[in-house]
C-alpha cells in the first residue's frame, strides 16, 4: 500500500436530491446508451486517452455487472460518429457510501473539450440515479483532475471532508480553480445524507 494517498471524494448534496440536472449538448452531439457490441473498441480507445490505460475488454465486463439498466452513457460526436465522452451509473456500496450509487469512469476526448460533454454525461448519471430512487449518489476522483473536478462542482457535488489532510487537499483545489472554499457548507450536507 505504501503511503498512497486517498482519492478524493465528493455526493450529491441532499439539497438537490429532488432536482435532477438535465443532459445539455450542442447540435453536433447525441446521448445514448453505451453498447458493447458496436462500441467496446472506440469506447477502450476513448478511455485510454482519457488515462484510463488498464481498461481492457474484462474491464468492461465488470463494470457492466454493476452499471444500472440504462446507466452507462456515451456521447457520439455526430458528423463522425465517433465516441467522445462518456460516464456510468454503478452501484457500489462503500463503508462511508452504504447503499451507494457511483458517478464513474468519467473520461472525453480532448479534441472535443469545452463542449459541455463532460457535464452532460455526468447530469445523465445523477438523473438516472435519483430516478432510481438513490440518496447516496458520490465519486471518487484526483486533484490533478482539474476540469472535470470544476465540472463535478459546477453540477453541484460537494466535497466529503473524511480526514484532515482531504480539506488541505481541498482547499489547493479550490484556490487552483478559483472557486470558493466553503468546508462548513460541504460538512452540512455530508452530515445530513450520513446514514443515506
Amino acid at each position: 500500500m505504501g503511503n498512497a494517498q486517498p482519492q478524493l471524494e465528493m455526493i450529491w448534496p441532499k439539497s438537490l436530491l429532488d432536482r435532477p440536472p438535465h443532459p445539455r449538448l450542442g447540435p453536433e452531439y447525441a446521448l445514448r446508451i453505451f453498447d458493447p457490441d458496436r462500441d467496446l473498441a472506440e469506447y477502450l480507445s476513448l478511455v485510454h486517452e482519457a488515462g484510463f490505460t488498464s481498461f481492457d475488454e474484462q474491464r468492461v465486463t465488470d463494470c457492466l455487472q454493476r452499471v444500472l439498466p440504462d446507466g452507462f452513457y456515451v456521447v457520439v460526436h455526430t458528423p463522425t460518429n465517433e465516441l467522445v465522452a462518456t460516464a456510468m451509473a454503478t452501484h457500489n456500496s462503500l463503508p462511508r457510501h452504504p447503499y451507494g450509487g457511483e458517478l464513474g469512469w468519467v473520461a472525453g476526448r480532448s479534441a472535443h473539450s469545452g463542449k459541455g460533454l463532460g457535464e452532460a454525461v455526468c447530469s445523465a448519471v445523477v438523473a438516472r440515479f435519483l430516478s432510481a430512487g438513490y440518496r447516496r449518489i458520490f465519486l471518487l476522483t484526483d486533484d490533478w483532475r482539474l476540469p472535470a473536478l470544476k465540472v463535478y462542482l459546477k453540477l453541484g457535488f460537494v466535497p466529503l471532508l473524511f480526514e484532515e489532510q482531504i480539506a488541505a487537499r481541498w482547499q489547493a483545489v479550490c484556490d487552483t480553480l478559483g472557486w470558493p472554499y466553503a468546508p462548513d457548507t460541504w460538512a452540512g450536507e455530508a452530515q445530513a445524507q450520513r446514514y443515506r
